[in-house]
């Protein structure tokens, strides 16, 4: 079976793109917008784009799990970035170049970045000068930070992990059912070493429509574990344009290629100038069992976290689809 990939850093564009002097789509306060063009990566040609595994690419948050303190732990996403000056300086500069790239160049400097916490690592990958990790050519140094329960600016992500039982709550596909999908608990050991989604209600607008304000659900989804529906669009620009417009399968954020190579390859809805969200989401619909079932050794001990218990009293339970699980009973 092909391993998949993590995703530590930038994932490159299927196209080549550029960079035009438009409000972005994706982000409100960015003044350019990254635009896909007809040529195709020669990078994604070179890693053999054509026969990779094409996954759903998933609207929430990067996590990844590793070790802290000697036991396996979730970490956030949390990129090393430019201050407010030096990071309106920059984008001026790529702007003024047409997105050209090279951070470099423009001279920043380690004071132009902001502090990050003492645990923080950063991610495989990024390149390192006289023992200092060196900033992409987005200016950013991408990196992570564990999810300790006492830290509330990542409270839903700690909402899905239970250390004492050693346990996450993961989304992922059932069995050989193509479309099922199950909530369930998952050993952290298990996930060693992969980076994960974090979806929910309070994760990026909820596009996936989980949970209420009064019930918030949130869960972690294995990066390249959701297959695309039916056959994989072409790869030229119309062929996907279209397929993201006429297809009920391209009611998704975007598509991750996964090489065999070990590379990944992305292209998002934005590349093409196309809204997202967009009406009733492919994966929205999938339909869930939820299984808590979960066994372990004589050390277990039934995790406290109140999700994990709501969730227990559903255990066994089918929904239509994902965004009609609800906590009523």
């Amino acid at each position: 079976m092909r391993r998949l990939s993590s995703v530590q850093q930038k994932v490159p564009c299927l196209f080549l793109t550029e960079v035009k002097a438009e409000q972005s789509r994706k982000r409100l306060c960015q003044p350019f917008q990254v635009i896909a063009t007809e040529h195709v990566n020669p990078l994604a040609l070179a890693c053999g784009v054509e026969s990779a595994l094409a996954t759903e690419k998933l609207d929430g948050t990067c996590c990844y799990v590793t070790r802290y303190e000697g036991q396996p732990y979730l970490w956030a996403r949390l990129d090393r970035k430019p201050t407010k000056l030096a990071d309106k300086r920059f984008k001026k500069y790529q702007l003024s170049h047409n997105g050209c790239k090279g951070v470099d160049s423009h001279g920043l400097v380690e004071e132009d970045f902001r502090a990050v916490p003492e645990a923080w690592i950063p991610a495989h990958g990024v390149r390192h000068q006289e023992g200092q990790p060196v900033p992409d050519d987005h200016a950013h140094i991408p990196g992570w930070v564990p999810v300790q329960t006492d830290n509330k600016q990542y409270c839903w992500h700690s909402s899905t992990v239970d250390y004492g039982a050693g346990v996450a709550l993961v989304l992922r596909p059932r069995g050989q059912s193509p479309d099922l999908l199950e909530l369930t608990l998952v050993p952290l050991g298990d996930l060693l070493e992969q980076t994960l989604e974090l979806i929910g209600t309070n994760v990026n607008g909820n596009p996936y429509g989980m949970g209420t304000k009064k019930e918030p659900l949130h869960a972690l989804v294995s990066h390249g574990s959701v297959r695309v529906r039916g056959p994989p669009p072409a790869l030229d620009l119309q062929g996907l344009s279209s397929w993201f417009q006429e297809s009920s399968e391209g009611r998704v954020e975007g598509i991750v290629w996964h090489c065999d190579d070990g590379t990944l390859v992305k292209i998002h809805r934005h590349h093409l100038g196309l809204a997202w969200p967009e009406g009733n989401c492919s994966f929205s619909s999938r339909p869930v069992e939820v299984h808590m079932d979960w066994t372990a050794d004589q050390d277990y001990r039934l995790p406290s976290k109140d999700l994990f218990a709501s969730l227990s009293r559903l255990d066994g339970r089918r929904f239509s689809r994902l965004q009609d699980v609800c906590f009523d009973t």
